[in-house]
């Protein structure tokens, strides 16, 4: 059967015109592909050396955090130390001393003094002695090592012993207070 010729059909026929046209398409496409394509893996390689460059920003960075909280470290200890080396010093003179020639009360003396010197040196620090004696017993600051009879209601749960004292440092518990507790029975 014939084809009757419409009057939008292209001169060579409705197949030759789709033909065309999609030839054209194909050709158009391939020349923005190709246009495009230098655009685009210009851009891609823009990103990517952005991405590397931030890439490498942070690794620097968290490097850089990493070794300055390091040596703020070390400078804080080095700080406590040097805080530390008169009681040092003064520990070293104490037991310098001759047993024969002195007595047991200068040295025992000695010793008290550098304790204070060291306790107040390390308090200057941050560091708290915790000794609950005649206090309520807390769990969260104290080990109950044993307990024993309470004389009165009042003093159920207080601490009537402190076998070994505890430590926190700046707020946080670094040793609990190890005590014996009174216990009402009655």
């Amino acid at each position: 059967m014939g084809h009757v010729r419409d009057e939008f059909d292209p001169p060579n026929g409705p197949a030759a015109s789709r033909d065309d046209a999609a030839d054209g398409m194909i050709g158009d496409e391939t020349t923005n592909t190709s246009a495009a394509a230098p655009d685009a893996q210009r851009e891609v390689d823009e990103q990517r050396d952005r991405y590397l460059r931030l890439a490498a920003e942070y690794d620097n960075y968290r490097k850089r955090s990493i070794r300055e909280r390091q040596e703020a470290g070390t400078r804080a200890q080095g700080e406590l130390v040097k805080s530390l080396i008169d009681s040092l010093d003064d520990l070293m003179r104490v037991t310098a001393q001759d047993p024969e020639t002195v007595d047991a009360k200068t040295i025992h003396q000695g010793i008290e003094v550098v304790n204070k010197k060291l306790m107040k040196a390390l308090s200057s620090s941050g560091l708290e002695l915790i000794d609950p004696v005649d206090q309520t017993f807390d769990p969260a600051m104290h080990e109950a090592v044993s307990t024993e009879p309470a004389l009165s209601r009042e003093d159920d749960h207080l601490v009537s012993r402190v076998f070994q004292p505890g430590y926190r440092y700046n707020g946080q518990l670094l040793r609990p207070a190890r005590v014996v507790v009174k216990q009402w029975n009655g």
